[in-house]
């Protein structure tokens, strides 16, 4: 078993997506560990972030990010980060509805920016991404 984590951003946050997104995860047989509902300050979405500092989108993301409420989720299940990357398609909205239309970004994101869902991209990620969301308390073991 793998563990990840998503977020619907404020974008879908504020559409009311949150319960269809969350759905469909449980559809997809994952099973939520932790789940939170907040707002990342400034500072959080910049250590959040981190590894993006130097890409010319950082600001922007940061600024997206503390935009509005987020939900975080850590989710469980076989071959879970590359599954929940399946799910929620391409990192651009459009792309998605071209190439993955049943994907999470394609059905509630907008654009390349504000697109619905972060998730893991890879065991390192998670690794840091968990803990900085969720201390092990948090966590349904």
């Amino acid at each position: 078993m793998e563990r990840t984590l998503i977020i619907i951003k404020p974008d879908a946050f504020q559409k009311g997506a949150t319960g269809k997104i969350i759905d469909r995860f449980i559809e997809e047989g994952f099973r939520i560990l932790a789940m939170k509902l907040f707002r990342f300050s400034k500072e959080q979405a910049e250590k959040f972030y981190i590894v993006h500092k130097d890409r010319p989108f950082y600001s922007e993301l940061v600024e997206f990010m503390t935009s509005g409420p987020v939900v975080a989720c850590v989710l469980e299940g076989e071959n879970a980060i590359k599954r929940v990357r399946d799910i929620i398609g391409p990192t651009d909205s459009e792309e998605a509805r071209r190439v993955a239309p049943s994907s999470i970004r394609a059905l509630f994101g907008t654009d390349k920016g504000k697109n619905a869902i972060h998730a893991s991209d890879s065991k390192e990620s998670a690794d840091y991404e968990i803990p900085f969301i969720f201390s092990r308390l948090e966590l349904v073991e």
